[in-house]
């Protein structure tokens, strides 16, 4: 019997986030199975690599409904279709509906770069470098409501080096976000992460060995300096 969770990815862009999901779900023993990938877009080239991949696609574009609420429950109905147990956001660049976000309550999850609650919105890799902080990152989190936020699942810290550009410390994140995202959700499919409470409560089984990525148990304990493995963190300096 199959005891994989059943995920679908949704997408408004290239997909390099959904592109290590599903390198992780090729894997026998991974807990999780992409069952297909959802875009708002026809510009989200992330569904030409899905394709590739042998993963079912689907385009619900968001300029053909009148409002967000229709446009979700189209989304809802194509998850229904595709049988999916779980939903990742994986640069989904749309709000969604309290409707929707509370009937995958606990089922969904999203990556966002950098360490929550530092810098929710866009812009991140720039704003990291005006303020100065010399750890950025990236945050998995369950879905909520509110922009960015929800319980933390797990973070990836990686240093602000000298001389940095948004566009080198926005690469050095990303390439710890496919690793953080693909470990984050292994353990929300075992039921080693999970939601009570409005926190994220961790079983004793969790994995927290994961070689590349600094994880915070719990949202109110984000990665901090005084938290952090340096040896560990070094390993993402070039």
């Amino acid at each position: 019997m199959n005891s994989r969770k059943r995920v679908a990815i949704l997408i408004s862009g290239r997909g390099s986030n959904m592109e290590a999901l599903i390198a992780a779900a090729a894997g026998d023993d991974y807990p999780a199975e992409i069952v297909g990938v959802i875009a708002n877009t026809p510009k989200a080239r992330g569904l030409e690599s899905a394709r590739m991949r042998g993963i079912p696609t689907r385009m619900v574009p968001q300029r053909d409904y009148p409002d967000r609420a229709a446009h979700d429950e189209a989304i809802g109905a194509v998850l229904e279709e595709l049988g999916a147990e779980m939903v990742c956001l994986a640069g989904y660049m749309r709000l969604l509906t309290p409707a929707f976000v509370e009937r995958w309550a606990g089922r969904m999850i999203n990556i966002h770069p950098s360490l929550l609650p530092a810098f929710p919105g866009l812009d991140t890799h720039s704003r990291a470098l005006a303020a100065g902080v010399r750890v950025h990152g990236a945050t998995v989190h369950f879905v909520t409501e509110a922009m960015d936020d929800g319980p933390i699942v797990a973070q990836a810290a990686v240093p602000v080096l000298a001389g940095d550009t948004a566009d080198a410390l926005a690469a050095r994140v990303l390439k710890a976000e496919h690793r953080l995202y693909a470990q984050a959700l292994a353990m929300v499919a075992r039921g080693e992460a999970r939601v009570e409470g409005g926190r994220t409560v961790f079983s004793a089984t969790s994995d927290w060995g994961a070689e590349d990525a600094l994880y915070s148990p719990a949202p109110d304990a984000p990665v901090s300096l005084e938290t952090l493995d340096l040896e560990r963190l070094a390993r993402f300096t070039p």
